[in-house]
C-alpha cells in the first residue's frame, strides 16, 4: 500500500509540473511542447490503469488523478488545435503586437496631458478585442480619467516621478499597467 500511495503522490506532482510546463509553452516562455514529460505521465497512467487495486481508497484516488489528467489533456489538445489554426487568442494578440512593432516599444503615454492618448487607447482597445473582452462603454475620456487616478497613486508613492503606461495580457485579459518611468 505504501508503495502505490507514494507512486500516486509522485504522479500527482508530475501532472502538476506538466500542467505548468504546458502553461509556459502556451504563453511562449517555453520553446517546445513538453512531449517527453507528457509521455512519461501517459506511461504511468497506463500502468496504473491496468493495475488491480485492493484498497478502494487508492482506487478512488487514482481515478480522481486520472480524471483530472484527462481533463487537462483535452484542454491542451484543444489549445494546440487552436494554435495550429491560428485562432488562439493569446497568440493572435502577440502576433498583432509583433506586426505593429508594439512588442519592441510598448504603448506608453507621458505623464500629464497625454495620459490616455490615442496610441494607448488604440492598443488597449485592440488588446481587449483580441482577448474577447467587451469594449462597450470604453472611450478615450473614460480611459484618461482612470489613468489619472492611477497616475496620482503612483506619484503619491514615488513622488513627482515620470509615469509610464503599457498594455499587457495576463490570464487571457487585457490590462493597463502603470509604473514609474526609469
Amino acid at each position: 500500500m505504501g508503495s502505490i500511495d507514494e507512486d500516486l503522490k509522485i504522479l500527482e506532482t508530475k501532472i502538476t509540473q506538466l500542467k505548468l510546463n504546458y502553461e509556459r509553452y502556451f504563453l511562449g516562455s517555453r520553446p517546445r511542447e513538453p512531449v517527453l514529460d507528457r509521455a512519461e505521465v501517459d506511461k504511468q497512467i497506463a500502468i496504473y490503469s491496468n493495475t488491480p487495486f485492493q484498497n478502494t481508497g487508492l482506487k478512488f484516488r487514482f481515478s480522481s488523478i486520472n480524471s483530472r489528467y484527462q481533463a487537462f489533456k483535452r484542454q491542451w489538445i484543444e489549445t494546440l488545435r487552436k494554435i495550429e489554426q491560428g485562432t488562439y487568442s493569446r497568440h493572435r494578440f502577440k502576433a498583432g503586437l509583433h506586426d505593429s512593432n508594439e512588442a519592441a516599444s510598448p504603448a506608453r503615454a507621458d505623464a500629464g496631458t497625454s495620459a490616455g492618448g490615442s496610441d494607448l487607447y488604440q492598443a488597449y482597445l485592440q488588446a481587449r478585442k483580441s482577448c474577447g473582452q467587451s469594449v462597450d462603454g470604453l472611450s478615450p475620456a473614460k480611459l484618461k480619467a482612470t489613468l489619472a487616478k492611477q497616475e496620482a497613486a503612483v506619484k503619491k508613492r514615488y513622488g513627482n516621478a515620470e509615469v509610464k503606461y503599457r498594455v499587457v495580457v495576463e490570464d487571457g485579459k487585457a490590462k493597463l499597467k502603470v509604473s514609474k518611468a526609469n
